[in-house]
């Protein structure tokens, strides 16, 4: 099956609705034959939040924890793309940067990718999903802990899924 890589930023799951609205579009490349690999940011000033709540909550700047708690809403969002996809009949799963894996540096904040395995993607698929929506914004250091590539990062997970599956993006 060709894959599709597919990315929808902040304001475009922005709320239930728009969460919705991508999920459709995601079901029409299904139904043209796509295996499709969705990427997500977090929804619309979701980041913002939750960097807010960092800040609020310790003066002390450790960029392990600080990647820990702002790359939580891009999962949010994988989540609950992946239960409206369920719920429209395409079997979807979700995973987070640390479970495909994405394996990146180990600068917090503003990690770079390394690589993404092709044959964990095939497996992935091979399960019978037909989307794989992925968190974007973040990987895993080969100390095992979480890292974020710094603002646009969802961006740059698609131009990366794209460019190392040789697949067509949207």
């Amino acid at each position: 099956m060709p894959i599709l890589v597919m990315k929808f930023g902040g304001t475009s799951v922005a709320n239930l609705e728009r969460i919705e609205n991508a999920a459709k579009k995601v079901q029409k490349e299904v139904d043209r034959g796509y295996d499709v690999i969705v990427i997500v940011s977090a929804m619309s000033g979701e980041t913002n939040r939750l960097v807010g709540y960092v800040e609020g909550t310790s003066k002390l700047y450790d960029a392990r924890e600080y990647d820990a708690v702002v790359a939580s809403g891009e999962n949010i969002t994988a989540g609950l793309m992946a239960l409206r996809l369920q719920e429209m009949g395409v079997p979807a799963r979700s995973w987070q940067g640390w479970q495909v894996p994405i394996n990146t540096t180990s600068q917090h904040g503003s990690a770079r990718f390394m690589s993404i395995p092709r044959e964990h993607i095939d497996a992935k698929f091979a399960e019978g999903f037909k989307v794989a929506v992925v968190a974007g914004f973040q990987g895993i250091s080969a100390e095992g802990r979480i890292t974020t590539l710094g603002r646009g990062g969802a961006g740059t997970t698609a131009g990366a899924f794209a460019a190392g599956l040789s697949a067509g993006g949207r």
